[in-house]
């Protein structure tokens, strides 16, 4: 079952952003499985990994994007960026250590959340000043 389903409010009109915000949502849904089929502690670590090395390359390109359209909410956005990266990886270090016994509620929780507020805010912002 999907954590999180792809909606088209969630397009900011630059496809390979748009391309990459498809995939995160499926890497998530994909970690979100691990963690329901309970697999081993190693496999979902190293996934995390995967993901959060994934979000924070994506971050950086829409970073890149508006620093080059001089964007004016860049600064808040990138802190908004730093947030996500600082609680993933706060997530997977209490994921190793076996801080949560039911985790991937706490997760999807979390990352549902963040990134429907993100896409339909920031992200939309975003979208509607590059117009």
């Amino acid at each position: 079952m999907a954590l999180i389903a792809w909606r088209d409010e969630f397009k900011i009109g630059i496809p390979s952003v748009d391309h990459e915000h498809q995939e995160l949502i499926e890497l998530i849904n994909q970690l979100f499985d691990k963690l329901a089929a309970k697999e081993s502690k190693t496999s979902v670590s190293e996934f995390f990994g995967e993901l959060h090395a994934k979000i924070a390359a994506h971050f950086a390109l829409e970073e890149r994007l508006m620093r080059e359209q001089a964007y004016f909410e860049y600064e808040a956005h990138k802190a908004d960026h730093e947030q996500l990266l600082d609680d993933i990886r706060e997530i997977m270090d209490n994921y190793w250590l076996g801080a949560y016994l039911d985790y991937s509620d706490t997760l999807a929780e979390h990352l549902n959340d963040w990134f429907t507020v993100h896409f339909k805010t920031k992200d939309a912002r975003l979208h509607a000043y590059l117009d």
